[in-house]
Parts: structure tokens; C-alpha cells; sequence
């Protein structure tokens, strides 16, 4: 057949038994997500179209995750509208106040998504569940709108685009440092409107939590979606989690790939994407020393429970630099809990961090940690674009956990064997 992972999937939803790259089609969604920045807009489209109810209580998402616990009035009368909107359908899974946490950490968890599904959502990183074998991409809210309203979604069948990872790592490098090579490798339209497709023995061997790193950031490289073939590991993470029924689909052999890109990984060192790009990826040898005033880790990228135990080896009995301020965020507050029980948060704060609720918060520039003119953070976020985190003259750094947890107990970016 000539076929990839993804176009099986699409073909599947889609009612054909192949698909052609380029080729439009209207495909069956499994799962479509919203969430209190873009659900308001969906919800007011929704109810333009004029259809009194959503496709499947139990297959429209929202969470509220950007700006809760609410920043402003503005954003307290946003999570009314949407509250009262998930009241009204009766949507099954509608996530508010304590059950609230960073989305595309928290469906995952929750068992929402799994391999084979099509899932669609008004947030650009909803390319994150392609790490479990999905076909997952972001939407316009007006677009999250119609699928509410029909169960479909009109779209064009992606290239594909091959990445191979061989080798074995070395320490302190993660999913991230695979990314953010990757990505400063083709930069940041490498993969425009294309399928990120993450194959080799080094993804065989990656723990879950970090292909969701990887297949979040798909989209910092243009892509369509990243997407990664479910196998043991695949297996082993849903068994306890998902609702559904897992249907796993694997690429031909001979399927048409635009192009095929092979990255040595044992040659690899952490890596630190410098402003105002996550193409601008960097050994961080080549910026050590650069001086930070904020350390944020946490998000959807690295908001994981393995992600606090890697900053809290880092941290335990040391202390943040008296000039830094060090925020944390885990992702659930499934997370929260057992990073609690597991001893990392009095890691944290012992340290002299600061660990707050399951949210987006600063990442978008919404709250808890936004950088004034001049500030300098690292981040284990997946995004430093111009005033990203605040001021238009602020910067952000990307990294993995690791490095970041040492960069807040130097005060500059530093390499984990330093502390």
C-alpha cells in the first residue's frame, strides 16, 4: 500500500482504504478539545451555526487551563462563559477548579486519547498525542466550532517527513534536546504542513513522557503532527489509562516519505534554543554563563512527573541562587500529589522555589512569572518568541529540566555536572 501511520489513520476516518498526500479529505474526529482561550470564540461560532447540541457530549474536551486560577476579572468572566457552555451540553469531560490541569498533560493521564484516534483541538499543540500513535493537530477555534457542530473535520492529507534517531544518549539529554536539535537542524517551517514521523532504536528506548515532549513540539517545526508508533512502551503507558480500544497502526515498509532525515544522538549534548526562536538550538556548552533572572519548568512540554525528578536530583540539598527566582509547575494534580509524596516539592522549596498549581501560567505570558524589560528566563517550555513570556525586550532560553534546574542554582546557564 505505500502507506505511513498517518495516512492509515486518516484513511480509516476518513471511510477509504488509502489516502494520497495532498489529498483532501473529511474525516471522522475521535476527540475535539477546547480550552479557556479558545473555547469562548468556538462556543460563539458553535452557536451561529445554529445546532442546539455538540456532535458527542463525551467526545468535546475542555479544559481550563491558561489562565486559572483566574488571573483577572477578564479571565474569570472567559471561564463563566465557557463553565456555563460545558454545564448547558453536559460534557462529560469538562475540567475546572481542582480537576484542571495543563491539557495536553492532562488527557494523556486521564486516558482521553490513544493510539489510532484523530484528535482535534483548538490549541496548536495538540500535535502532543501523536506520541501515542494518534493523528492529533491543532485548529482555529472557528474551525473547533464546526467539528462540535458535524463530528468531522475537512482537511488535507500531510507529507511525511522520516526522522531516524540512532544511538545511545548521553546523560542529562532527554526527549528535549532531541527536539530542539531537531528543529534547529530543519528550522522552524523544516516541516511545514507536514507529518513529523519519529522512528529509530533511540525512540524505541525513549520513556513516554518524553516522546510527548518530542511530538508537542512537532508543531515548533511547522508540522502538521509528530507521531510516533505505538509499541511496548505504547502499550505498557495506556494499559491502565485508556477508555477506549487502542487501534495501532505501524508505516509501510515502503512508505513515501518527502524526505528521511538520520540524526546520531550519541554526538548529541543538551541543548539550549536561544531568543527569539526554538530554531536558534545550541550545545549548551556554546551559552554557558549567560545570566538569568527566572527558571520556569513545568508546562505541557515538561510537566511531567519525570520531569520534576530530574530537576529535584538536581536540586536536593542545594539552593537557588539568591537572584533567581525559580518557578515550578507540575502538569496534573494527579502530578502535584505524587510529586508531594515522592518528596520533590519539599526538594523545591527547600531550594528556595516556588511551586505553584497545575496551569499554563507563564508560557503564553499569562500569569505567575511574567518577565519585565530586560529579564532573561530559562525554560522548559517550548516557546521563546518575542515577548512570549512578557516584555517585548525580555528573553527566554529553552532547555530540558536538568538544565534548567542548574541554571537556577548558578544564576547562568549551566551544565548539569557543574552543581
Amino acid at each position: 500500500m505505500r502507506q505511513t501511520i498517518t495516512q492509515k489513520i486518516l484513511a480509516k476516518h476518513s471511510g477509504k482504504k488509502e489516502v494520497q498526500a495532498g489529498e483532501f479529505i473529511d474525516a471522522n474526529v475521535d476527540i475535539a478539545l477546547g480550552n479557556d482561550i479558545t473555547s469562548p470564540l468556538a462556543i460563539k461560532q458553535f452557536r451561529e451555526i445554529g445546532q442546539p447540541k455538540v456532535f458527542d457530549r463525551n467526545k468535546v474536551v475542555i479544559v481550563q487551563d491558561h489562565f486559572t486560577p483566574n488571573k483577572d476579572i477578564k479571565s474569570a468572566e472567559q471561564c463563566k462563559f465557557v463553565r456555563e457552555f460545558a454545564h448547558e451540553q453536559k460534557l462529560k469531560n469538562f475540567f475546572d477548579c481542582g480537576s484542571v490541569g495543563i491539557e495536553h498533560v492532562l488527557l494523556p493521564e486521564q486516558g482521553i486519547v490513544g493510539p489510532g484516534q484523530v484528535v482535534i483541538g483548538a490549541d496548536s499543540h495538540t500535535c502532543t498525542y501523536g506520541a501515542l500513535g494518534a493523528f492529533s493537530t491543532g485548529v482555529g477555534s472557528t474551525d473547533l466550532a464546526a467539528v462540535w457542530s458535524r463530528g468531522k473535520i475537512w482537511l488535507k492529507v500531510p507529507e511525511s517527513i522520516k526522522f531516524v534517531y540512532k544511538g545511545r544518549r548521553k546523560k542529562w539529554v532527554y526527549g528535549k534536546d532531541l527536539i530542539l536539535y531537531t528543529i534547529g537542524k530543519i528550522g522552524v517551517d523544516g516541516a511545514n504542513y507536514k507529518s513529523m514521523e519519529f522512528t529509530g532504536d533511540t525512540i524505541e528506548t525513549l520513556p513516554m513522557p518524553e516522546r510527548l515532549t518530542m511530538a508537542n513540539m512537532a508543531i515548533e517545526a511547522g508540522g502538521k503532527n509528530g507521531i510516533v508508533e505505538p509499541d511496548g512502551i505504547t502499550l505498557k503507558y495506556i494499559k491502565s489509562r485508556f477508555r477506549g480500544k487502542p487501534e495501532l497502526y505501524r508505516s509501510d515498509t515502503d512508505a513515501l516519505y518527502s524526505d528521511v532525515v538520520e540524526i546520531d544522538v550519541s554526538r548529541m549534548d543538551p541543548q539550549v534554543s536561544l531568543p527569539h526562536l526554538p530554531e536558534n538550538s545550541k550545545p549548551v556548552s556554546e551559552v554557558k554563563n549567560t545570566h538569568i533572572d527566572q527558571v520556569v519548568i513545568g508546562s505541557c512540554t515538561n510537566g511531567h512527573l519525570e520531569d520534576l525528578e530530574i530537576a529535584a536530583r538536581v536540586l536536593k540539598g542545594r539552593k537557588v541562587h539568591p537572584y533567581v527566582r525559580l518557578l515550578i509547575f507540575p502538569a496534573t494534580p494527579a502530578i502535584y500529589l505524587q510529586a508531594v509524596k515522592k518528596g520533590y516539592v519539599e526538594i523545591f522549596i527547600k531550594a528556595g522555589g516556588i511551586v505553584n498549581p497545575p496551569t499554563c501560567g507563564p508560557c503564553l505570558g499569562g500569569h505567575l512569572g511574567i518577565l519585565t524589560k530586560g529579564e532573561k528566563c530559562i525554560a522548559t517550555t517550548n516557546r521563546n518568541f518575542v515577548g512570549r513570556m512578557g516584555d517585548l525586550e525580555s528573553e527566554v532560553y529553552l532547555s530540558n529540566p536538568a538544565v534548567a534546574a542548574a541554571s537556577a542554582i548558578k544564576g547562568k546557564i549551566s551544565y548539569p555536572e557543574e552543581v
